[in-house]
């Protein structure tokens, strides 16, 4: 887990890509592990009972092979995979517990259904007792970490809140749990009292601000309203800001008055609120995104090694400079993180760019020309291939980009941005999106190009990204990409 140092500003931001994500595709595999050592655990203690009676035939490897994809299926669609900021010790244990019910219901419905007349009841009601307390000793020994990391700045989620009077001991608790990981950046306020507390501390402004401001300067990852009388008409407005750039907005929910489709709660601590995203949010599909790209990458890093080997080798003995090109780049809410590639261009490419503006045949902020001079002979093949963006399988180790999605953009072509394109900074980065399959892409206009991507943010999906995947592969072996 990295450390989140951003600052105040967006332009001037370093950061994780990691901010808004609490779940990690080891933990999968992790409580997989634990419940498979859990059930050769209840297995022996059985048979400690009756040697002959509790053989472990091929009807407990039929089982263990039931158990591992539906353990994994029914923790990842109740959200237990998940590490909670907030959530209590008694809390989690009755979800557990409730998973636990459900796995030990599907084990009697297997035994039956399969015809495992062999498979002890005693292996079933032993393995679900000692899986319940196996996964959520392991859970909070993980939330403790967890707990631990974000208490000394790791993991953060930067917030505006709305508050009055009554908000007080909310701001409190947030403040003294660092554990949560939370960090206010300002609070907008008309109470004189809890301006007078919090200015000293965090930068404290009149209901009057300009919300819409605050979010193109600063990088905001959730809004928090807790006001005690609202206004629907600015509490609708707010919503629109918030979903207009993909950031999530928390409502006290026993304070609202709307009826509304995209909002699910959410709890800090005992305190309930609506929290409202135009993000994915399909938990299980965004887990297994998570779990399936990391691996992916890792495989496919494997297996290309030699043909990465081979590149280095190639644009080593054809120009001088470094093998890997490093940029600054901006993903998540703003956040600015270095993007690897394969060096495709000479080595003072970037002091030649600005003799080339005036060739720019692209019609935004980004630069594109055709037949870029500065493109060495390997580095044009790379690029029309998409082998140069191997490099960036490294970004996905490290959790700052995904397979898919958005490609990340430069901070200077971000501070360029219309508003409603900031919205392809509400989810991470990717090596590979709609744009990249194009045929052509340098072709297409850059406002069709931002469309694209909000799209596929609106539309996003498992099968989605299958398909974009392979035309992925499609275009490294056509060339048509460039």
């Amino acid at each position: 887990m990295l450390k989140d140092t951003d600052r105040n500003r967006r332009k001037n931001t370093k950061g994780t890509i990691r901010a808004r994500k609490d779940y990690h595709p080891l933990f999968s595999i992790l409580d997989i592990i634990v419940t498979i050592i859990s059930f050769f655990l209840a297995y022996f203690l059985t048979n400690l009972i009756n040697t002959q009676y509790f053989t472990f035939t091929k009807e407990y490897v039929i089982m263990l092979l039931l158990i591992v994809p539906t353990w994994a299926i029914i923790l990842q669609t109740s959200n237990l995979t998940a590490i909670p900021r907030t959530r209590s010790y008694i809390s989690m244990f009755f979800n557990f517990v409730n998973f636990s019910s459900i796995g030990f219901i599907l084990l009697l419905l297997y035994k039956h259904i399969f015809g495992l007349s062999v498979f002890s009841h005693y292996v079933i009601i032993s393995f679900s007792i000692i899986n319940l307390i196996s996964l959520y000793v392991f859970r909070i020994l993980t939330y403790r970490v967890f707990k631990y990391f974000r208490s000394t700045g790791h993991n953060i989620h930067n917030v505006i809140i709305f508050a009055d009077d009554k908000s007080e001991k909310f701001i409190d608790m947030i403040m003294e749990h660092k554990e949560w990981g939370f960090r206010i950046l300002m609070i907008i306020t008309n109470s004189e009292k809890i301006a007078n507390k919090y200015s000293s501390r965090i930068r404290t402004f009149p209901d009057k601000i300009n919300l819409k401001s605050l979010l193109d300067i600063d990088i905001v990852d959730e809004v928090i309203y807790s006001i005690s009388h609202i206004d629907n008409e600015k509490l609708r407005t707010l919503i629109e800001l918030c979903d207009e750039v993909g950031v999530t907005f928390r409502l006290q929910s026993e304070l609202s008055p709307m009826s509304v489709t995209n909002a699910h709660l959410t709890h800090f601590e005992n305190i309930p609120f609506l929290t409202f995203m135009n993000t994915p949010k399909n938990s299980f599909a965004l887990a297994w995104k998570s779990f399936t790209e990391f691996w992916i990458s890792f495989f496919i890093i494997f297996l290309l090694s030699p043909i990465m080997l081979l590149i280095v080798i190639l644009i080593k003995i054809t120009s001088r400079g470094p093998v890997i090109f490093k940029q600054e780049r901006v993903g998540l809410r703003g956040r600015k993180f270095y993007i690897y590639k394969f060096r495709t261009m000479i080595q003072n490419a970037e002091d030649l760019k600005n003799e080339l503006l005036e060739q720019n045949e692209s019609d935004g902020p980004t630069f594109k020309i055709k037949k870029d001079p500065r493109i060495t002979s390997v580095g044009r093949f790379l690029r029309k291939t998409g082998l140069d963006e191997l490099p960036q399988l490294f970004n996905v180790l490290r959790g700052e980009m995904s397979l898919i999605g958005p490609r990340p953009p430069l901070p200077e072509e971000v501070e360029k941005y219309e508003r409603w394109q900031l919205r392809r900074l509400s989810v991470k980065p990717g090596i590979t999106c709609t744009w990249q399959i194009i045929p052509n892409r340098n072709e297409v206009l850059f406002d069709k190009w931002m469309r694209l991507d909000i799209q596929y943010i609106e539309n996003w999906s498992i099968k989605k990204d299958i398909l974009l995947f392979l035309k992925t592969i499609k275009t490294v072996f056509v060339g048509s990409g460039h």
